[in-house]
């Protein structure tokens, strides 16, 4: 499966760039992700749970940062076995280029799915994979956009906490 889009984030590509490099904003938006560590520069272990069709699986692996040109583009590539349900693996090339004061992210994503998920049938695979690369953006984007408010309700999501977060330590460096 195989899918490009593009969205005009507002916010300078320098910030862009550094949500895309920052592994709690990476978890906050990876669909269904329960756990992640590492570094971008040794790659991410992460533990995602989806749901695809009658198919709920628990997928452990790794995602890394390839190809980085540094503040314009970077290739993100999963890939996670689910036990008997299967494996999931991809990757997404994302580029930046500036925009009338935001920035336009440009992506191409390319997914691959086997095992008992992948006899759903392509229908079922693509309408799954597209939802998830469309939600993984958007989330992306909310965080990055986030509120510049100085707190957060106690009820917050993650996603808020995250953007909070992103946003303090992003404007004191």
């Amino acid at each position: 499966m195989e899918l490009a889009d593009s969205r005009v984030i507002n916010a300078s590509p320098e910030i862009v760039w550094a949500a895309l490099l920052d592994p709690e904003v990476l978890k906050a938006c990876i669909p269904g992700c329960q756990e992640m560590e590492g570094s971008v520069e040794d790659g991410f272990t992460a533990v995602v749970v989806q749901k695809i069709g009658p198919v709920k699986a628990t997928f452990k692996g790794n995602v890394q940062l390839t190809d980085i040109v540094e503040g314009q583009s970077c290739k993100i590539v999963g890939e996670g076995k689910g036990g008997p349900a299967g494996f999931a693996k991809g990757g997404a090339v994302v580029t930046l280029a500036a925009d009338d004061g935001g920035t336009l992210l440009t992506y191409d994503v390319d997914a691959k799915m086997g095992g008992k998920i992948a006899q759903l049938g392509s229908r079922i695979i693509d309408g799954v994979a597209r939802k998830l690369a469309d939600e993984f953006f958007q989330k992306f984007q909310n965080v990055v956009e986030g509120p510049e408010e100085d707190e957060v309700a106690a009820d917050a999501s993650e996603e808020e906490v995250v953007k909070k977060g992103f946003l303090s330590r992003f404007r004191k460096s």
